[in-house]
C-alpha cells in the first residue's frame, strides 16, 4: 500500500486528486489566513483600547462605510471563489465520459460485488489499468453503502432501487484502499477492500487469465428469453405488445402523459421493477411487476443487455400505437418484459 509524504494526506493517484487537493488547500490556506487575521486584530484592539484608568470614558468612534463595504466585498469574492472551482470539479465528477469503460458495483453487506463489462467478477478488488477512465454504475442489495476511493479523491452513495454513477482514470500503478464510508450495519468496518492499479499490458494478460465468465450482456439476454419478455418485446420490433429496445437506451421516450424522458439505467430499472409508473405513449399499461423476482444483479445484466442492442435501420424514437388491442398478459400465457421504451 502506497503511503503519501503527510500522514494525513492519501496518495493521490488519480487525474481528479489533485484538483481536489489543491482545492482543499485553497479553502485551508483561506480559513487559517482569516483565523490569524482576526484573532490578530482582536489582540491588537485589546491592547490598544484597554482601559488605562479605573474611570476613564473612551471617545466615540464613528463607523466608516467604505470600510463595511469592504469587509462585505472581499469575502463575498472569497467565496464566490470557492463555489465556482468546487462546482467545476463536480461537474467533472459527476459527467462520465463517454468512452469510459463501465463496470458495475453492488453493495451487500458486508461486501463489494463488482463485475467488468467483460464478465469477470471481482470480490472486495478492483483491478482497473493506468490511463483508462473507468466509469462505476453502482446500487445496493439491502442498505445505503458508500463507495469511497481516498486515494482517487472519488465518493458516492450507493443505493437500494437506484443507480448512482462515478468514474475516475488511475495515473499510479499500487493498491489502494476501498472503504465503504456510510454506517450500514454491525459490521460496517470490515466493508473494506482494494483497487489495484496496473498497467495497460499487465491488465489485458489479467483479463485473459479470467475468459472463463459469461459478459453482463450475454447474461441479461438469456435471461430476457427465459423471462419471455420477447414475446412483447423484440429487440426489433417484433412481439408487439410492448416498445421495441432496440437503440433505446441514451435515447428520447415520449410517455403517455405527454412527458419525454432520457432513456438511462434507472428507467428501464422502474420499467422492470414498477411499469405502470411511466408508460410509453401509444401502449396500454398491461406489464406486471418483476419486482422481487430478480436479483439487483439480474438487473444489471437485463440493462446491459439493452445497452448492447443497436438501431439496424434508424426511425423515429415516437413508437407507434399498436395495430389492435393488446390482450392482458394473463390470457396470452407470455410474460411481458418492460413496457416502456
Amino acid at each position: 500500500m502506497q503511503t503519501s509524504w503527510l500522514p494525513f494526506i492519501p496518495e493521490s493517484a488519480s487525474t481528479v486528486s489533485g484538483k481536489v487537493d489543491a482545492l482543499y488547500f485553497y479553502l485551508s490556506g483561506v480559513t487559517l489566513f482569516f483565523s490569524l487575521l482576526i484573532g490578530g486584530v482582536i489582540t491588537f484592539f485589546v491592547i490598544k483600547y484597554r482601559r488605562r484608568l479605573p474611570n476613564e470614558i473612551p471617545r466615540p468612534i464613528a463607523g466608516s462605510h467604505k470600510l463595511e463595504i469592504l469587509w462585505s466585498v472581499i469575502p463575498f469574492i472569497i467565496a464566490m471563489s470557492m463555489f465556482a472551482w468546487g462546482a467545476q470539479i463536480y461537474f467533472q465528477n459527476s459527467r462520465p465520459p463517454k468512452n469510459a469503460n463501465e463496470v458495475y458495483v453492488v453493495g451487500k453487506q458486508w461486501m463489494w460485488k463488482i463485475q467488468h463489462s467483460t464478465g469477470q467478477r471481482e470480490i472486495n478488488e478492483l483491478h482497473v489499468p493506468i490511463g483508462r477512465k473507468i466509469k462505476l454504475i453502482m446500487t445496493s442489495e439491502d442498505t445505503i453503502h458508500d463507495f469511497f476511493i481516498p486515494a482517487f479523491r472519488i465518493k458516492a452513495d450507493v443505493l437500494p432501487g437506484k443507480y448512482t454513477m462515478q468514474w475516475f482514470e488511475a495515473t499510479k500503478p499500487g493498491t489502494y484502499h476501498l472503504f465503504c464510508a456510510e454506517y450500514c450495519g454491525m459490521n460496517h468496518s470490515g466493508m473494506i477492500g482494494s483497487i489495484i492499479v496496473m498497467q495497460p499490458t499487465e491488465f489485458d494478460s489479467w483479463l485473459s487469465g479470467n475468459v472463463n465468465q459469461q459478459s453482463p450482456a450475454v447474461a441479461g439476454q438469456q435471461l430476457f428469453q427465459s423471462l419471455g419478455c420477447v414475446s412483447c418485446h423484440g429487440a426489433n420490433g417484433e412481439g408487439g405488445r410492448g416498445p421495441t429496445l432496440a437503440g433505446l437506451f441514451g435515447g428520447k421516450v415520449f410517455l403517455n402523459n405527454n412527458q419525454t424522458l432520457t432513456a438511462d439505467e434507472s428507467y428501464i430499472r422502474e420499467s422492470i421493477e414498477n411499469p405502470a409508473a411511466k408508460v410509453v405513449n401509444g401502449f396500454n399499461p398491461i406489464m406486471p411487476t418483476f419486482q422481487g423476482q430478480v436479483t439487483p444483479e439480474q438487473l444489471i445484466q437485463i440493462i446491459s443487455y439493452i445497452k448492447s442492442l443497436q438501431i439496424s435501420n434508424p426511425q423515429s424514437t415516437t413508437p407507434a400505437a399498436p395495430a389492435a388491442k393488446a390482450a392482458p398478459a394473463s390470457q396470452t400465457g407470455a410474460t411481458p418484459a418492460p413496457n416502456k421504451q
